[in-house]
């Protein structure tokens, strides 16, 4: 079938997206990320681009030559303008995107666009005309948020009970409440009128101040235990609120001759602040039987004790004996794990106080008891949860007597509060249709249970906050949050914080973050979200627009992740939400992750259920897609699995298992991939480890359902379509700036996209190729590409490029050396005239950078290679900053864009080989090279330099 090619399909404006949505990655306030705390979400600066460049037309479908060009580059502008984070609510561009889609809606229906182009009327013709976007694996909800605030009908779809709730409070909940004031009394009588409360405002105002009440009721309820402490004079005397009680795990010695209650303690340093360091002390009393530590916090001049457990095991402070984890593991699990207060955190005149232990401290954290406890059995997910291992089994294992009185407090409040919000929403003028949320409801009482459901919100934040497994971060002097990472690890020390301070974590910053991202929520039509198995969602829906990022394979354990939520969403919203909340824990049989331990420990299954629900939705989207707009798929997952049976490659990386399982899925659903773009949505700050699954970018591949009479191939014919398309895809990633850590895994879009224009390819013996063999093929030509840009380079530089994949930067033998140098026409003696070689009793040896000399200019020097200008570039940016490499880089002239390509090459080769250091290195001057050459225009004019080989 014909259709018009997007703007996707063509050409996108790929460094300016890049760069906002890794800049996105450090804005918090009014980020829907700060609603609700969801793993791997995609920035909304990406998401936006892809679904603008996925509905409107590419210029060369309706112009020609220079004139469809410059309407390219227009379509650039705009893009570039829509994806900064300071236009994410700016509705002049937002109404000129709305007006671009419109446009190419009208010309592929063939309608007039309203008259006068009024943002009003648009927006009713997209809502008309526009085709539904739809995501079955909405997640933390960036596509439909994207998706709405760009004038389109937006529905999400998740099996994760958290998911779809956090989805209906971005795109079902602002929109039905829209425009309205707010109905708390203290607004009333401050400001009248609706021109003030456009979009969620008014509703984000009723949520600040019904959550500012909640606190101040459950102050009077619980206040007592978080009593003040009193300073010493030494930091002004007075009383102080606590921020946090600094605890650590004990269990009793297994050394018969001392049987003391041992302290497990990773660090004890408090504050690492320079002229605030920090300490506590711990002190030995051996004159009683068993020995018994205490602690005293100490500051200024000196040094805290090694904490008294590693990666080895554990040591006992009294007797200095070694203990094993097994110990350890067996006293928590029969229960006999403690925990005892090290320090104090309060808040002083002049910053964080930290003082030491003191026994009302101790006595009142756990003078109350809860109502109520989730008693719901953590997952036995071994990878991602450490904490049954120590007899911590229960989610209510995971908070202390006094957290648990908190939360339940503080849940009982909201209920509770929702009488009130429903009478003043009365007082204000909502109408009493007695309709609940679930069922649609827009008059007071839904309008209790919305604001109620954003304070549940609330509450998930503070749990987060909340829990033991809560550390003290010495570097930033405040509470590092459960969810650190994806995964709730066993921890020895722990931060017990105070949901009444003013510090982190506290009540009324959780609201506040809640606030702030309803207040930004674009509240245009109201969009749809559902719960629901990815392999039904879709239903009899028809020409939808699917843009989606489905599940990792195994990297992420959604729903066992979300339980930690769930328990609390459930306890407090299953009357406003009962279909949604109807279960114990969230739904796992059905959910599309590949966790062998669902499955009896065995990877095969499930692999095997992944594969077949991912090809079930694949197939669905192939079937009800609107013809006329390309699939977008999200994907990254690092290529990290040997193949040692594969023989084009020697053996080296060639495919992982959840690369190979999603493109089966989308090859056999009936898909061609029509176009890839590599979309960096990590700070670049960031560290990356080489060989761990964590990338700088994720895949966006561009997909079409695959034409009838695609053409049956061979395996020769397909090794000869990737060396003829591959190279130019590559060279353009490149210039992209794409991170070599992440190049493999660019490649495999343009490299599938050839691969899956064809019905099927035949291997010699007639059998069809597997994805996994595709894989490898394009990963060979890859290997060949970066192979052949040697030619690129000087003499020199070839022959330490060979040398130095050989041998790295240790020593080898004078006559290899020198019969390496007459096949790459240099000479051993010219190479250490270079100066990237020493050559002495009969070894040679690549010169270190940290041997360079300083102050390299490559115009004056005789007989400048590439190898050195990449040494030296790393060298400025490591030891100087991006300034003085900036610099370097304006002398290289010519030889610049050759020195970026051989640091593609070095990375390859040092991945290969292992060598993490130096691969970060190449990796981190190919990431920095954008903000480089920006730099480098600023500066002034170098005399330029001739030819340099």
């Amino acid at each position: 079938m014909t259709y018009r090619k997007k703007l996707i399909e063509v050409a996108l404006p790929l460094e300016a997206i890049n760069k906002e949505s890794a800049r996105e990655k450090s804005i918090r306030h009014g980020h829907p990320s700060t609603l609700h705390l969801w793993w791997a979400r995609r920035p909304l600066a990406a998401c936006r681009a892809v679904l603008f460049a996925s509905l409107v037309d590419d210029p060369g479908e309706y112009l020609a030559g220079e004139a469809a060009e410059k309407e390219r580059r227009r379509l650039f502008d705009l893009i570039e303008e829509l994806v900064k984070w300071e236009n994410t609510n700016n509705e002049d561009v937002l109404n000129a995107a709305r007006l671009e889609i419109a446009r190419s809606v009208a010309r592929q229906k063939g309608v007039e666009l309203p008259a006068g182009r009024a943002p009003e009327k648009v927006n009713a013709f997209l809502a008309e005309h526009a085709p539904p976007v739809m995501d079955p694996f909405a997640g933390g909800g960036s596509i439909p948020l994207e998706a709405q605030r760009l004038g389109l009908k937006a529905y999400a779809g998740d099996l994760n009970p958290v998911a779809v709730l956090i989805n209906k409070a971005l795109i079902e909940l602002p929109p039905r409440f829209a425009n309205l004031p707010p109905v708390n009394p203290e607004s009333r009588r401050q400001i009248g009128g609706t021109e003030n409360w456009r979009g969620a405002a008014g509703l984000a105002e009723d949520i600040r101040y019904y959550g500012r009440l909640v606190r101040d009721m459950a102050y009077e309820k619980i206040g007592h235990l978080y009593p003040k402490v009193q300073l010493p004079p030494a930091y002004g005397g007075g009383e102080a609120s606590v921020i946090a009680w600094l605890w650590a795990r004990t269990v009793k010695c297994p050394n018969p001759a001392c049987g003391a209650q041992m302290p497990l303690v990773r660090s004890f340093w408090l504050s690492k602040k320079k002229g605030k360091e920090t300490w506590v002390d711990p002190v030995v009393d051996k004159t009683i039987s068993p020995p018994k530590v205490s602690f005293e916090v100490r500051a200024g001049k000196g040094k805290a004790l090694d904490g008294t457990v590693n990666r080895r095991g554990a040591v006992c402070l009294c007797c200095d004996t070694p203990v094993a984890f097994d110990h350890v593991r067996a006293e928590g699990r029969a229960g006999r794990m403690q925990a005892q207060l090290m320090a104090v955190v309060a808040e002083g005149q002049h910053g964080r106080v930290y003082l030491s232990p003191t026994r009302l401290q101790v006595a009142i954290a756990s003078k109350d008891k809860p109502k109520w406890r989730p008693e719901a059995a953590l997952p036995h997910n071994p990878r991602d949860f450490k904490t049954p291992n120590y007899g911590i089994n229960t989610f209510a294992d995971l908070f202390t007597p006094r957290q648990l009185v908190a939360l339940t407090t503080f849940s009982e409040l909201i209920n509770k509060i929702r009488d009130v919000i429903e009478q003043d929403a009365l007082t204000a003028g909502l109408a009493c249709d007695n309709v609940p949320l679930s069922k649609g409801g827009t008059g007071a009482k839904a309008y209790a249970e919305a604001v109620a459901v954003y304070l549940s919100l609330a509450i998930d934040k503070g749990a987060d906050y909340w829990s033991s497994i809560c550390t003290w971060n010495v570097s930033r002097d405040n509470i590092r949050n459960t969810f650190a990472r994806q995964a709730i690890p066993m921890n020895w020390d722990y931060a017990e914080g105070n949901p009444f301070s003013d510090s982190t974590g506290n009540w009324v910053a959780c609201v506040n973050w809640v606030v702030e991202a309803v207040a930004n929520a674009p509240a245009g039509d109201e969009g749809s979200a559902q719960q629901a198995d990815a392999t039904s969602f879709l239903g009899d829906t028809r020409h939808a627009l699917f843009s989606t990022d489905p599940p990792y394979y195994d990297n992420i354990g959604y729903a066992d992740l979300a339980d930690f939520f769930y328990i609390w969403l459930r306890h407090n919203l299953k009357d406003i939400y009962p279909e949604l909340f109807r279960t114990m824990l969230t739904p796992k049989n059905e959910e599309l992750v590949a966790t062998p331990y669902r499955f009896g420990g065995s990877k095969d299954k499930a692999k095997e259920h992944f594969e077949r629900g991912l090809q079930k939705t694949f197939q669905q989207m192939c079937q009800k897609a609107e013809p006329n707009y390309p699939v977008t798929v999200y994907y990254a997952f690092k290529q990290a699995e040997n193949d040692n049976g594969a023989a084009e490659n020697g053996g080296r990386v060639v495919a992982s298992t959840g690369w190979e399982t999603m493109l089966t899925g989308l090859v056999k659903s009936g898909f061609q991939i029509t176009g890839t773009w590599p979309m960096r949505t990590e700070r670049s700050g960031r560290t990356l480890s080489v060989g761990s699954n964590a990338l700088a970018s994720s895949i966006v591949l561009v997909c079409r359902p695959r034409p009838e009479e695609s053409p049956v191939t061979t395996r020769r014919e397909l090794l000869s379509a990737l060396k003829k398309h591959l190279p130019g895809a590559l060279k353009s990633l490149q210039k992209s700036n794409i991170a070599p850590v992440d190049l493999a895994q660019a490649a495999i879009g343009p490299g599938m996209a050839v691969f899956s224009s064809y019905s099927q390819v035949l291997e010699a013996d007639g059998s069809p190729m597997t994805v996994r063999t595709a894989l490898s093929l394009i990963n060979q030509v890859l290997d060949e590409y970066l192979a052949e840009q040697e030619g690129e380079y000087d003499s020199d530089t070839r022959w330490a490029l060979a040398w130095f994949e050989q041998f790295g930067m240790q020593e080898g033998p004078f006559g290899d050396a020198e019969t390496l140098s007459k096949a790459k026409n240099t000479s051993v003696s010219g190479l250490v005239l270079a100066g990237i070689l020493q050559a002495k009793g009969g070894k040679v040896k690549l010169i270190s950078r940290a041997e360079y000399p300083g102050d390299w200019d490559p115009a004056a020097d005789n007989r400048p290679t590439v190898w050195e200008a990449v040494q030296y570039m790393i060298l400025a940016l490591e030891k100087s900053g991006e300034e003085a490499a900036a610099r370097l880089l304006k002398k290289l002239g010519p030889m610049a864009e050759a020195a970026r390509d051989l640091s593609y090459r070095l990375f390859s080769i040092c991945e290969r080989k292992g060598w993490a250091g130096e691969a970060l290195a190449y990796n981190g001057l190919v990431v920095a090279w954008p903000r480089l050459l920006e730099l480098a225009a600023h500066l002034p004019d170098e005399p330029q330099q001739g030819s340099l080989f």
